[in-house]
């Protein structure tokens, strides 16, 4: 899933914590931000910081979902379907300045 993607870091949630996504990531030369599992008999260290900007990028996606036309994907053609997001985005950043 990740492996033609090129990104400085792999930001994920715990449910992502397993050997085969963090290799994965570190072979794609990604720096894995993932918090360890409970479970997890050696737990890894992770940027706790960098891991709670994640939480805004949520934020962002559940923002656009809470339109209808987004959420139910009312535009059924890719670029109507973009503009939208990008009209809906362009809210959410007028709101934030």
């Amino acid at each position: 899933m990740i492996e033609d993607i090129e990104a400085e870091h792999l930001l994920a949630d715990k449910g992502y914590d397993s050997n085969e996504v963090v290799e994965a990531a570190l072979a794609s030369g990604m720096n894995p931000v993932i918090p360890p599992r409970s479970n997890r008999k050696n737990p890894r260290v992770y940027d706790r910081r960098l891991y709670k900007l994640r939480h805004l990028v949520e934020n962002a996606f559940l923002y656009l979902k809470q339109w209808r036309g987004v959420a139910t994907r009312y535009a059924k053609r890719g670029d109507s379907f973009l503009a939208i997001c990008q009209i809906r985005a362009l809210v959410l950043w007028t709101k934030l300045f």
